[in-house]
């Protein structure tokens, strides 16, 4: 006892920086924060307990029936989202040694389906994460709010059960649907699939995806580095090796697919994507119209820049308001003149002066607006359709001049005149290549009265052509176009008409377009560094086949319950589903 009462040497004096300090060492500054005690896990109370038993009531061997095990397995709490359980499984076991069903240990299969191994939150805890994050949208911080209410659990939590229980759970999730996917194939004779990548990003990997049109499932999904032709034939290796024959495929022009698909799979009917071969048909033309939409603005603004720029008159007291909503709203104006049912028959149809200024301030709204449309190529040319459209104007300008003569108004329509008149020619030859680009897409239109086969309508493509060849008393832009689209037609040719031959394969891959679009605003995240982001997304990909080609990645190491350890041992079933895909590729 009196070597515990004796006081430290230097606890009388301390000396700190080579000064002498004051204070003891049980003593605080004035103003030191108060010390936060340590936090401890809090107690969970179940409030019921269930323990469950095998379904198999005999031996799967002998077919005695089965004894039960003196203890209790898989003995763990459960939060789930309508409430806290205690849960456990008595196991059984064959009750003769000799037999090999003695040495089993035999767990209720419904204790299993209450939680995965290694966590205390249910499966529904993990679908109403996976749901608000996949189909509501909601942010990792959103979906703990919404959680935190039913039971405690963390915001680094939630982000832990999405990504390493949820993904993983998900990825063996879509790897079950081999059935529905031999029943589709046995219907049918076999699979039609789709090849697409996404855009990449930056010099960015591209991440391709290989699906079943008929089920919309991903039979394949990786991050591509190089768009070759070894990297598409390693990529495709594994089709190959499908039970079921593959009968066509879909795909674009790319310059190292056509020769892997040829070498991989030489017995499948290769379908080019026709949208595709419908752009490239217009990249001439469309060029030329961008061009003559710029001189065209340009021209428009020196005539008419100043009466467009002008601001029209405002009412009193509106101060540029146009309308106003919601619990305050403007008061209603009351009509200047007052309605009259029917007008007398002798009245002249006159139109009154704030009418009439309001008729011109939108007719010079709108020309300012069709000076800024955009095309959308190939069927939608804008510099055509700002020409069109802006002669319009001038057509309706002079039938109100006629009626009515404004300064506004015989400015506005002068100047489009003296703008788009020397514009004519050109006009007219651009309407005659997107005259002809519309009859193409006419012939390669399936007719739902009059199906075609292949033949027929390869037939019907290369007559019209030939007629294009033949035009005479063409501009040198048009004839220049016309050899354009034989050239590019003749490239498509041997993948352009499989589809009017093998049912549901469609001429075009657009249907995708939204799992692209999906898997894009996956992969868009806040961060400025995407290309990491989209290596982070590729990991937890369930469809996922091909590694990232990149350098190993380095994690945030999250906070991990101890009872989650689980999850770290060697074999654990759920790491094993993670290591070969953890990821979403599906959109």
């Amino acid at each position: 006892m009196a070597a515990i009462a004796q006081k430290s040497p230097c606890e009388g004096i301390r000396v700190i920086m080579g000064k002498e300090s004051p204070l003891k060492l049980s003593q605080r500054e004035p103003d030191a924060r108060e010390e936060v005690p340590m936090r401890t896990p809090k107690r969970l109370y179940a409030e019921a307990r269930i323990i469950y038993h095998p379904e198999l009531l005999t031996c799967l061997h002998c077919g005695d029936l089965l004894v039960a095990w003196n203890y209790l397995a898989w003995d763990k709490t459960v939060q789930t989202l309508d409430g806290l359980l205690s849960i456990a499984t008595r196991p059984g076991h064959c009750p003769h040694a000799t037999c090999p069903g003695s040495r089993l240990r035999l767990h209720s299969a419904a204790a299993q389906r209450m939680a995965p191994l290694g966590s205390t939150y249910g499966y529904d805890v993990l679908v109403r994460i996976g749901w608000l994050r996949q189909h509501q949208r909601a942010t990792y911080r959103e979906i703990h709010t919404d959680l935190a209410s039913r039971f405690p659990i963390s915001e680094s939590h939630v982000r832990y059960l999405y990504q390493h229980l949820y993904l993983p759970l998900l990825a063996c999730h879509t790897r079950q649907q081999g059935k529905r996917l031999a029943q589709v194939a046995k219907e049918q004779g076999g699979v039609i699939i789709a090849l697409d990548g996404l855009a990449p990003q930056g010099g960015e990997p591209q991440i391709w995806f290989i699906r079943d049109l008929s089920t919309g499932l991903t039979l394949r999904s990786g991050w591509l580095a190089q768009l070759d032709q070894p990297t598409f034939e390693a990529f495709l290796e594994p089709l190959k090796h499908l039970e079921w024959p593959i009968l066509a495929i879909l795909s674009d022009k790319q310059t190292g697919l056509v020769p892997a698909v040829a070498t991989t799979l030489p017995n499948s009917r290769h379908q080019f994507c026709q949208a595709p071969y419908l752009r490239n048909l217009a990249e001439p033309l469309a060029a030329v119209d961008a061009a003559f939409k710029g001189e065209l603005r340009t021209t428009v603004r020196q005539q008419i820049g100043a009466l467009l720029r002008q601001e029209p008159q405002r009412p009193p007291g509106h101060g540029g308001v146009l309308t106003v909503t919601g619990l305050l709203p403007s008061p209603v104006a009351e009509p200047l003149v007052p309605t009259c049912p029917r007008p007398t028959p002798s009245a002249a149809p006159t139109t009154s002066e704030p009418a009439a200024e309001q008729v011109i301030t939108q007719l010079v709204r709108h020309t300012r607006y069709l000076l800024t449309l955009k095309g959308r190529p190939p069927l939608r040319l804008a510099g055509m359709e700002t020409y069109k459209r802006l002669s319009n104007v001038a057509s309706v300008s002079l039938d109100l001049l006629a009626k009515r003569y404004d300064p506004r108004l015989a400015h506005l329509y002068q100047g489009l005149q003296a703008a788009l008149s020397p514009f004519a020619e050109t006009y007219q030859a651009l309407h005659q290549g997107a005259a002809w680009l519309h009859d193409i897409a006419y012939i390669l239109e399936p007719v739902a009265t009059y199906p075609s086969n292949a033949v027929e309508v390869a037939q019907q493509l290369r007559g019209y052509l030939d007629t294009v060849q033949r035009q005479p008393a063409v501009t040198p832009t048009l004839s220049a176009f016309g050899l354009h689209l034989d050239k590019v037609s003749r490239s498509y040719w041997p993948g352009l008409f499989h589809c009017y031959d093998v049912s549901g394969l469609p001429r075009t891959n657009n249907e995708l377009e939204s799992h692209f679009r999906e898997t894009r605003r996956r992969l868009r995240g806040p961060q400025a560094n995407r290309g990491k982001r989209s290596e982070r997304c590729n990991v937890r990909a369930p469809g996922n086949s091909c590694p990232t080609p990149r350098q190993r990645l380095r994690y945030r190491r999250p906070y991990v319950k101890p009872l989650l350890r689980t999850w770290h041992r060697s074999g654990s079933v759920l790491r094993r589903i993670a290591s070969v895909s953890a990821c979403r590729a599906v959109p």
